[in-house]
């Protein structure tokens, strides 16, 4: 044995080794189990939690009201933490880039619905918040082959403000935090509208510069193979003439 693999040595590949795919399954299985994922499977777990203790006893008792608020509060911490973790240390997987976006708008679509369930929040405030976040999960895969829109300033305020507000609605809040509580979410509401109309502009830019270069890259060999058939027949031109002399 040299030790030096085949396509090294100038081979189309390795001998094929018995149990490879099986091999390679193992190292797919176990890179799926790494932090950032679990920390993604907890907030998933989390949701129907948070929903018990939310509705718990009614909905109206202020100290499961309280366990509710830190489950919540919990979910929304892990997802600072995983989606860093992943990019920090090259964690990024098939299934955290599907599941992480699932389980952020779990969590806070559950919050949402609950709270307008209870009458503590007006359903068209978690209809417009509900119907941004589907929208945009929507258009992320109708421009996802031409790139990716990445998280601006704005996005990540208006996660804040949603999260801050929805915390303080979970809460059991009185006199003037929850006046408070209500101009924070309007901020939400309002950062929700003007960055998903951005998101918006940006896609449709992007899915035009995307089509633009896939049909420049197909007349460019159209254009390349037409110049060489020129090439080709002033040449056949030159032939005769030069052997007339």
């Amino acid at each position: 044995m040299t030790g030096v693999p085949a396509s090294a040595a100038g081979g189309s590949g390795a001998t094929p080794v018995r149990g490879g795919k099986l091999g390679a399954a193992a190292v797919n299985q176990a890179s799926l189990w790494n932090i950032a994922n679990l920390l993604t499977m907890a907030r998933l777990v989390l949701v129907p939690g948070f929903v018990v203790l939310l509705l718990h006893n009614g909905g109206y008792d202020p100290a499961w009201r309280s366990f509710a608020w830190a489950a919540f509060a919990i979910a929304m911490i892990t997802d600072l933490f995983d989606g860093h973790l992943a990019r920090t240390y090259n964690l990024v997987t098939d299934f955290g880039k599907i599941a992480d976006p699932i389980a952020d708008k779990a969590i806070m679509g559950a919050a949402l619905i609950c709270l307008s369930y209870l009458g503590d929040l007006p359903w068209w405030v978690t209809g417009v918040i509900l119907f941004r976040e589907l929208g945009i999960t929507l258009m992320r895969f109708w421009v996802i082959r031409h790139g990716v829109i990445p998280a601006s300033r704005g996005g990540k305020m208006k996660t804040l403000a949603q999260g801050t507000a929805v915390g303080m609605y979970v809460l059991a809040l009185t006199g003037p935090l929850a006046t408070l509580r209500f101009w924070v979410m309007a901020v939400a509401v309002v950062l929700t509208v003007v960055t998903g109309l951005d998101y918006v502009r940006q896609a449709v830019v992007l899915r035009r510069q995307g089509l633009a270069a896939e049909r420049a890259a197909e007349e460019a060999p159209e254009a390349v193979s037409e110049e060489t058939g020129a090439v080709t027949e002033a040449a056949g031109a030159r032939g005769p003439a030069e052997a007339e002399r």
